[in-house]
């Protein structure tokens, strides 16, 4: 299915995947917050515009920014709040307490979940994440193919990045897996990652259609199609009906939300408040400042679609029947 061209059997594939979500979530789609709060990162990915050896301007955000940050998207109405960082030392090694008095800070004053995407992290620090009611771990593998995954992220532990999110999952926490396509894969690879998603039993699973970046190794590629990647979120939408599938704002902007709402998704993510001075990850300005990337953007396109964004409430009665699953 994700290599056949013919139009009518892929809006066949899409029209499948909107039954089978909207069969558990009816009409609601869930709307994440994004906070991007440090660009600084150890790493030197082929792919990412943040690489360690990329000569860009950075910035690293204080407690009190991240915290006022989290607020304001709390009340524009987002349900989750989505703390992202690159594997920045400052708070991995020597002041890991500074995250978590972020996240205990912005779980008491919006009362809303939170998911913490910090690059590979120790088993003390995840247990702490846990220990504080974490609801989320995101890690991305980018692919399960070892030897693509070697090329993608240099000198990196295929085998340490798949247990620290094993571990946060044995630790209570829901996670989140991740692939990229446009990279390299073959449609086997892309079949692969699916399987593996439900395998290691992530409850958010994305694709995302890579974005060349300038001074990285790969900036000279093609950008990734973003049909396949509509594709393959109806195709994971049939395989894990009730999962989260995300609609990222950070590939195509606002302009790409509905192709991916209507292949399946059920979350929209990436939103970013304006003039907050942040940036995206694969489009790192793409309409952030000209407030593209808002839930009252978002909201106008599911309501011409016929779907509703979820409120606070219907995503935590989510969550809690997910982590029941968990359970048993």
């Amino acid at each position: 299915m994700l290599g056949r061209e013919d139009p009518a059997e892929t809006e066949e594939l899409f029209n499948r995947a909107r039954k089978a979500r909207e069969a558990f979530f009816s009409n609601r789609i869930f709307l994440y917050g994004f906070v991007y709060f440090s660009t600084w990162c150890r790493n030197d990915c082929n792919f990412c515009y943040f690489r360690r050896s990329n000569k860009i301007e950075r910035y690293r955000k204080t407690p009190e920014e991240i915290i006022a940050i989290a607020e304001a998207l709390a009340k524009s109405g987002v349900n989750l709040i989505d703390l992202t960082m690159g594997e920045d030392l400052r708070f991995h090694r020597e002041d890991f307490d500074a995250v978590l008095r972020v996240i205990k800070a912005i779980k008491e004053l919006t009362g809303l979940p939170v998911m913490i995407s910090p690059g590979v992290v120790t088993d003390d620090q995840i247990e702490r994440l846990a220990e504080l009611g974490t609801e989320w771990y995101a890690l991305y593998q980018e692919t399960h193919n070892r030897e693509l995954f070697s090329r993608l992220r240099v000198n990196q532990d295929y085998d340490e990045r798949m247990h620290a999110k094993l571990y946060a999952r044995e630790k209570g926490m829901l996670v989140e897996e991740g692939i990229l396509t446009g990279v390299g894969e073959s449609l086997a690879d892309i079949a692969d990652s699916i399987l593996e998603m439900g395998r290691i039993g992530a409850r958010q699973v994305r694709v995302m259609s890579f974005v060349p970046q300038p001074g990285s190794p790969m900036e000279g590629f093609k950008k990734a199609d973003s049909l396949l990647e509509r594709k393959i979120i109806a195709v994971m939408r049939l395989m894990y009906p009730d999962a989260l599938i995300p609609a990222s704002l950070d590939i195509d902007g606002i302009k790409g939300l509905e192709g991916r709402i209507d292949a399946g998704a059920n979350v929209i993510t990436s939103i970013i408040p304006p003039r907050a001075g942040l940036a995206g990850v694969a489009q790192s300005t793409m309409d952030v400042e000209e407030g593209g990337r808002t839930v009252e953007e978002a909201s106008a396109i599911l309501r011409k679609m016929g779907l509703q964004p979820a409120s606070a409430e219907e995503y935590k009665e989510y969550l809690s029947r997910q982590r029941d699953k968990e359970r048993h």
